[in-house]
């Protein structure tokens, strides 16, 4: 079907700012890719796999690698603030906008806290009045002033967040060098001065004792693997403010995911090798304890038992650098994310307003105090962790749906990267996205059902009888509701827990989520706007003419 716009005509963004380059797009995406993952993936891996542990670091960047093809052609396609909360609002109208809508800011909001958490559980290594490593049954738990520390260090991040946009990605290009720079000299040191080979078959074998690929499957979200890769749509975020954004942003996004997954599988390698033999007598690393030196903090621990500490302090300040790093980036996703939800009117207008430093300050402090709240439920770093990589996924799984619906009605719009295959490659996308909630758990997917269904509703009451937003065609959307409760449903029958039933075995379980999720893309697709309806979105979107709030002029904005 012939379309009635320009194929070149985009969705813009009022106040925003267009000064991040390539490697500013690139970094903004790697600084949110090396966070505290680095720091404490490698150890939870370990510990659940043994030598194991680099095929799911290896399964994971696959997985994260097809989901970041589909985010960049459609980056390049339509590069706006918020993006992932965007592109199923065009697509699929106000039903599906959202849902997803509301998946891209609870992923958002919920990873600055973890990253705060990073920060303590390392601090914890050596002063226990902020982290008890024996409390929670010996899984650990932040303290009360643990509590405080937290809330001081959202506000560091949330106070650099209001740095004019060209300085603060100085700073944060500055930090993402040092980010970089330190777990490659750890690979490079460490794998050079401690190496066992033996240690890849400790506790039994490659796989050890009692562990098959149904663990290295839930130990993709369960080991925070998939968490530590979260972060490569961070370009796509700010999409409204990367210059040249069409050839950009691709390569931001690819570059980025491409330059972790290298660090990450040889961080792997080279903890598991340097590991002290003495240190895996006992059943290999599932026999190190919660308590352990290693397990607070796995690579200033063993750099320092392996005689490098130097290198030990200077991981310790890593250990405040890189979640610090990380979670101010996520709390500038969140106002951007909030900034996209306004321009689809699902979020009040206050939050596209910008300063004259085109920062959305509104957004930016409801982030803060959003954080903040979602942490009272969770007391540690690995028990938020699978509900933000959930919540992750699941704001993911709109961009394959969402390509396929652009593909399908907007066939000659202008791709500046044009996914190859992409017919083939986003059902997969799709499929893996709903993997990864489903090996998450049941414990973890019914708390991410109640956050959902709090958010859906907030949200639906905010944006009801609103004339100027376009009425929810409940039956085109009803996809997203049976999508929902299904994978719920299957979790909770299903061979990942706790809390399920176990009645759908392994590994029949993983062809029901990956047939149902077929199932639900192609009903999706068929329930897209017509290409019309796409247009009329775009057109709305394509002038900075809409009455949000804004405290600059728009001749300036529109520049």
């Amino acid at each position: 079907m012939a379309t009635k716009l320009s194929p070149t005509i985009k969705p813009t963004d009022v106040g925003l700012k267009r000064e991040i380059g390539l490697i500013g797009a690139t970094w903004a995406s790697e600084t949110s890719i090396i966070g505290s993952g680095w720091l404490l993936g490698s150890f939870a891996a370990a510990q659940l796999l043994g030598g194991a542990a680099i095929i799911a670091w290896l399964l994971g960047a696959v997985a994260i690698i097809i989901l970041a093809l589909v985010h960049a052609e459609l980056g390049g396609m339509y590069p706006v603030a918020g993006g992932t909360a965007r592109f199923p609002h065009l697509a699929f109208g106000e039903g599906a906008g959202i849902a997803f809508g509301f998946f891209s800011w609870l992923q958002a909001v919920t990873v600055a806290p973890i990253e705060a958490y990073a920060v303590i559980h390392y601090l914890g290594y050596k002063w226990h009045t902020v982290y008890n490593p024996n409390a929670n049954g010996g899984n650990g738990n932040v303290t009360h002033w643990g509590f405080v520390l937290e809330i001081v260090l959202m506000a560091i991040f949330t106070a650099l967040n209001f740095v004019a946009l060209k300085w603060y990605n100085r700073i944060s290009s500055a930090i993402t060098w040092w980010k970089v720079a330190v777990p490659v000299l750890t690979i490079i040191i460490v794998g050079a001065t401690a190496f066992h080979s033996s240690n890849f078959s400790a506790g039994g074998g490659f796989f050890p004792h009692g562990v098959s690929m149904k663990d290295v499957f839930g130990a993709l979200p369960g080991a925070s693997i998939i968490f530590a890769y979260l972060g490569f749509e961070q370009a796509d975020q700010l999409a409204g403010e990367v210059k040249n954004p069409q050839r950009n942003l691709p390569l931001a996004i690819i570059l980025s995911i491409l330059i972790g997954t290298v660090i990450y599988v040889l961080l792997q390698v080279v903890f598991i090798g340097a590991t002290p033999v003495s240190a895996l007598t006992h059943g290999g690393f599932a026999g190190i304890k919660s308590s352990d030196p290693l397990a607070l903090a796995p690579f200033a621990a063993l750099t320092a038992v392996v005689g490098l500490g130097w290198l030990s302090w200077i991981l310790r300040f890593d250990a405040v650098v890189s979640p610090a790093g990380t979670g101010s980036m996520y709390l500038t996703a969140t106002s951007r994310v909030s900034y996209g939800l306004a321009r689809n009117r699902y979020y009040p207008g206050i939050f596209g307003k910008v300063d004259k430093r085109g920062i959305p300050w509104f957004g930016m402090i409801v982030g803060f105090f959003a954080g903040l709240i979602f942490t009272f439920p969770f007391p540690s770093w690995h028990s938020l962790v699978g509900l933000v990589t959930s919540a992750s996924v699941l704001m993911y799984a709109g961009a394959p749906l969402s390509l396929g619906a652009f593909r399908s009605r907007l066939p000659g719009a202008d791709r500046p990267f044009k996914l190859p295959g992409a017919a083939v490659i986003s059902p997969i996308a799709f499929i893996v996205s709903g993997l990864l909630v489903y090996w998450s758990g049941f414990e973890t997917i019914w708390k991410l059902g109640i956050a959902i269904i709090l958010g859906y509703v907030m949200i639906l009451f905010y944006s009801a009888d609103r004339p100027e937003l376009a009425k929810i065609d409940w039956g085109k959307s009803a996809w997203i509701g049976v999508y929902l409760l299904g994978m719920g449903i299957i979790s909770w029958q299903g061979a990942y827990g706790p809390q399920n039933t176990g009645r759908l075995a392994y590994p029949w379980d993983i062809l029901v989520v990956a047939v149902f999720s077929l199932a639900i893309y192609y009903w999706a697709i068929s329930s897209a706007l017509s290409t019309e309806e796409i247009e009329a979105k775009i057109a709305a979107q394509s002038t900075p003419s809409e009455s949000l709030e804004t405290d600059q002029p728009e001749p300036e904005a529109a520049a």
